[in-house]
């Protein structure tokens, strides 16, 4: 009897354990994919590059859901909503690319970490959840952490290093529209919907910088390497997605949330070894108390939801 109670828990610890390495690959993918679209800071400006990459994105994987759900996978309802996720998502990817483009590396990371604040605040104002006192907590922390991490870098660049700002507040919003269409579509047909969206924003918002912005200004056609790195950043993005994906089929959200914290270590890694960025210690004690809060707030909430289920 004890070894039929082992057997039977064995697969179960072994899917939860898959469910992290999973999710500890995909975190650990996406700075390297930050780190591609900064080497190619100089060569083409931020939003024509986010353009191209996601235009890749999008016509790969309406080739995957033609290929898996036929016609089918392209009937949709409320379109506006999804169209609303690809507006977020294309603000996130500008604002995040232009900050790459002109501050470390580490530091648009660890000020992008403040998303799960700005979600916790949007769902109490949005979908009407109550604000638990951890929630408040966590918020005054990681917005004290903001601020340290902002003196240095708004000295050095201007008002411009509060993008990865904008980029967290878009990055929150999208997460709540995903909540809102997370019953309606595949897994699929959700990515492809945002990417197709984000890349018809993106592309406008291109060509209009083009014409009326100088630093957006596109010199020419894309050397041969600025597509490539887009390929590999499109491929690499929607891979690690999709292992986010998998991971959640095998483990809890619970389990993998702390997970995410990995691509700050990863980015400072390539920030310092890479590119050459040194950490200023100010903004390393500001991404410590970003870290802290997150950390803080998940915390509090696997807390409260083991409370509400017991």
């Amino acid at each position: 009897m004890q070894a039929d109670k082992h057997s039977e828990k064995t697969p179960k610890n072994t899917g939860a354990s898959g469910g992290i390495i999973l999710a500890l690959i995909a975190f650990s993918g996406f700075p390297v994919g930050d780190a591609i679209i900064k080497s190619m800071a100089g060569d083409w400006p931020a939003p024509a590059v986010a353009a191209v990459r996601f235009s890749m994105g999008a016509i790969a994987l309406a080739v995957i859901l033609f290929w898996r759900e036929g016609r089918a996978g392209f009937e949709i309802s409320r379109p506006w909503l999804h169209a609303a996720r690809g507006m977020a998502l294309a603000v996130v990817t500008m604002s995040f690319f232009s900050a790459i483009y002109i501050m470390p590396l580490a530091d648009a990371v660890a000020i992008s970490f403040v998303s799960p604040i700005f979600t916790a605040l949007l769902s109490g104002w949005l979908l009407k959840e109550k604000m638990r006192p951890g929630t408040w907590i966590a918020t005054i922390i990681a917005f004290g952490g903001v601020l340290i991490m902002l003196r240095p870098n708004v000295a050095a660049f201007g008002w411009v290093a509060i993008l990865p700002l904008f980029a967290a507040a878009a990055m929150s919003s999208m997460l709540i529209l995903n909540r809102m269409v997370s019953s309606q579509r595949s897994i699929f047909a959700a990515q492809f919907y945002i990417a197709f969206w984000a890349s018809i924003f993106l592309c406008i918002a291109a060509i209009v910088g083009h014409f009326l912005v100088p630093a957006m200004h596109v010199p020419g056609a894309p050397d041969w390497h600025v597509l490539l790195r887009c390929a590999i950043v499109a491929i690499t993005a929607t891979s690690c997605h999709f292992l986010l994906y998998m991971a959640t089929m095998r483990t809890t959200a619970a389990a993998i949330a702390p997970i995410v914290y990995i691509q700050l270590i990863i980015a400072s890694v390539i920030s310092i070894f890479i590119f050459d960025d040194p950490i200023d210690p100010l903004a390393f004690v500001g991404g410590g108390l970003i870290l802290f809060s997150g950390l803080f707030l998940w915390h509090s909430e696997r807390k409260a939801t083991t409370v509400i289920e017991a």
